[in-house]
């Protein structure tokens, strides 16, 4: 049986879709290269993989993002910042503008699920103008494989993605041209006026860290998972740029996903069926296995540039984005899970990039202090990854690791977290993949080779039993020694050339902890806030040195 033959249980007309020029319903990858290539949306670059460029747009747009504040989820919603009021009138008008813009048009569909565990999975579409867009969304969602139920898929959620319709803020009340609008009442997600295609995946996400904690009382996690040989499951929470995709994607380990998990009553399970890498200056040396995604049919390279004559790849070059990224299928990479689930975690590792140099290289924490980082969030936005930011990293607090997809108020993020830490005994670690030696611009990023010796020193349990000293300022318990890795690297006072420069710079970064912290106070238990960093303990090296003992 043929996809051109099925006959949908669901149709297009059911979200208002009509007068199409033609309807593309689930084409296959080779199937949507040919129509890319044939609609000029990208070229065929050497080993295979599709290059596309995105145009004005290569990152996020959070100030282009809202959600509708209608009946069935305003009460539930963590407005503010991160979650905008759009109001049903203003949505209804723009989805009415969208579903013109689509009239005479090629669209592309593609029918999928978010989520590996069968007990927790959203039934979604995906609708696109372009072959490309699709693709992305069949890389990065759970494919259907079965055609019954394909045919029989009746979506929970459903993307209309529209890069050619450009919003007009004076008359859709939007911020820009730019728009990610979700609706709850109605399951349905617009966007627009952007091509980057993050921002397909980004609102499913945050669409299920409304759903799954809400209704199925599943947390929902920005993080990378993998399981070990001994079927020990380590997840790693962090922002773009941090290296959850780089440090999950262990050749010694399996890989069960690299950005969105959910952690059930069972155990983990991806949300997604593929990964999104950042490839600037990717290493063959230093990530072989994402490296080799880079050199496969299937795989999407978003803004990397390309030879127009050789067709080869320069993964060096950032001229169009810093954000460069790589869309492929989980099963290019050989020693992934093809069922996507995990057990308990019996690691949680929250990485950060300490664009100051601050944070040690790698600490215990207790079960407080990992709640408070964890709602703290600390780390840097790396170049690219969000519209407007420089080249220069930018240091930031984002709650849950993960501010710009959380529906919910943090709380309920970090409650569920810690009754399962404590449910299933998880030991946790904090590891600064960023700067040492001094901040942005006078230190040096630190090596992946020293961040994957410390890793596997947490996971092969060699860091256990270690002895450690504790961070006067921030109360943490460094490692006095890891396997791999200089002694002299663990702490990172002694990396400055000035130490006294540092206790300066340990007591702003403490100070600002403190102040983003305020706006949880009153939500959190005691021995969390009690986990807080203490500024005045930066006082001198001899006041550090006597700490140690």
């Amino acid at each position: 049986m043929s996809l051109k033959g099925l006959k949908h249980k669901v149709g297009l007309e059911h979200h208002g879709i009509r007068n199409c020029k033609a309807v593309h319903w689930n084409l296959s990858s080779p199937a949507l290269y040919e129509h890319a290539i044939r609609n000029s949306e990208g070229v065929l670059s050497h080993l295979g993989p599709l290059c596309v460029t995105t145009g004005e747009h290569t990152g996020r747009a959070p100030n282009d993002k809202f959600i509708v504040q209608e009946p069935s989820s305003q009460e539930n919603i963590w407005w503010g910042k991160v979650n905008k009021p759009f109001t049903v009138d203003q949505f209804d008008a723009l989805y009415s503008r969208v579903l013109s813009y689509l009239q005479g048009r090629n669209i592309y569909v593609q029918d999928c699920y978010a989520g590996a565990d069968e007990d927790h999975q959203l039934h979604i579409r995906v609708i696109t103008e372009t072959a490309w867009h699709s693709l992305f969304a069949r890389n990065m969602f759970v494919q259907i494989k079965d055609l019954a139920k394909v045919e029989s898929h009746n979506p929970g959620f459903t993307v209309i993605q529209v890069p050619g319709f450009k919003a007009v803020p004076a008359i859709d009340g939007t911020n820009s041209e730019v728009f990610v609008v979700v609706d709850y009442g109605k399951q349905l997600v617009l966007i627009g006026g952007t091509s980057y295609a993050g921002e397909i995946k980004k609102s499913i996400f945050s669409v299920l860290n409304y759903i799954l904690p809400h209704r199925n009382n599943v947390l929902s996690m920005h993080c990378s998972a993998n399981i070990g040989k001994e079927g020990d499951t380590a997840i790693f929470f962090g922002l773009s740029g941090t290296g959850k995709t780089t440090l999950s994607a262990d050749p010694n380990r399996v890989l069960i996903g690299d950005d969105e998990h959910g952690w059930s009553d069972k155990g983990v399970f991806n949300f997604e069926g593929g990964c999104y890498a950042k490839v600037i200056r990717l290493s063959q040396e230093a990530e072989p296995d994402i490296y080799e995604c880079t050199r496969r049919f299937g795989t999407i390279l978003e803004n990397v540039q390309v030879d127009p004559e050789t067709r080869r790849l320069d993964l060096d070059d950032s001229s169009l984005t810093e954000n460069t990224r790589a869309s492929y299928p989980i099963t290019h990479i050989d020693n992934a899970t093809r069922e996507g689930l995990g057990g308990h975690p019996k690691n949680v590792i929250m990485l950060t990039c300490d664009a100051y140099g601050i944070m040690p290289p790698v600490a215990k924490l207790t079960p407080e202090q990992a709640m408070y980082h964890f709602i703290s969030g600390y780390t840097a936005k790396v170049a690219g990854t969000e519209k407007g930011m420089s080249r220069e990293p930018s240091a930031i607090f984002s709650t849950c690791f993960g501010a710009p997809f959380m529906t919910l108020h943090p709380s309920v993020y970090a409650n569920m977290l810690g009754e399962k830490i404590a449910k299933h005994n998880v030991s946790c670690w904090l590891v600064n993949t960023g700067w040492t030696g001094g901040a942005y611009g006078v230190g040096t990023r630190m090596e992946i080779a020293y961040t994957r010796a410390m890793i596997k020193a947490i996971l092969e349990g060699q860091l256990n039993n270690v002895s450690t000293f504790k961070d006067p300022v921030f109360g943490l318990h460094i490692p006095e020694k890891v396997e791999g890795v200089p002694a002299e690297v663990l702490n990172p006072r002694n990396t400055w050339k000035n130490p006294e420069t540092y206790d300066e710079k340990a007591r702003e970064l403490a100070a600002q902890f403190i102040e983003n912290f305020k706006e949880y106070e009153k939500s959190v238990s005691k021995e969390i806030l009690a986990a807080s960093p203490r500024p005045a303990a930066a006082k001198s090296g001899a006041k550090i040195q006597k700490l140690r003992k």
